[in-house]
């Protein structure tokens, strides 16, 4: 009997200290709807960004991603990115994507014909600064053991 109810009150004390995850959170549906369309990263800022290269969603340096092209399709959160600057490698991609209500920003890169349940890989960003024709997506990043603020200036096209 002892057997049973350690075994029980054990079970009890693990499932609940489960911590919660980003994408158990709601969605923020509005902060989607805003981000509905056809985007360009303007720039990408970083404190020591003269000095200092930072590898932008293990792809490229973060400097390739200006003048990328992003489209976000808030109906089934999907869309693409392609990056398009001249001397840096050339991509393009689905993504899946979508806000909650921290203002968290997640985002999967997926290859081609890949299902975003079936990537465990993904970025977490904090949407801010978001207006009707842009917005700032802002990654936190370590250089050095302090933690850095990586800032991409989205702005709306067509």
């Amino acid at each position: 009997m002892k057997k049973i109810f350690f075994l029980t009150a054990m079970s009890l004390m693990l499932f609940a200290c489960k911590s919660s995850s980003v994408t158990d959170k709601k969605l923020d549906r509005s902060a989607q709807v805003a981000i509905k369309g056809n985007w360009v990263i303007s720039s990408v800022y970083y404190p020591g960004s003269e000095y200092i290269k930072v590898n932008s969603f293990q792809l490229a340096d973060s400097k390739c991603f200006e003048g990328s092209t992003w489209k976000f399709v808030s109906n089934n959160n999907k869309g693409n990115m392609a990056l398009t600057k001249f001397d840096c490698p050339a991509f393009s991609s689905p993504i899946t994507w979508f806000v909650n209500t921290d203002g968290q920003f997640i985002l999967k890169v997926l290859d081609a014909g890949e299902k975003a349940k079936k990537v465990r890989d993904g970025y977490i960003l904090y949407l801010v600064n978001q207006t009707q024709d842009s917005f700032q997506l802002i990654d936190k990043i370590n250089v050095g053991g302090k933690m850095t603020d990586v800032v991409y200036q989205f702005q709306r096209t067509n």
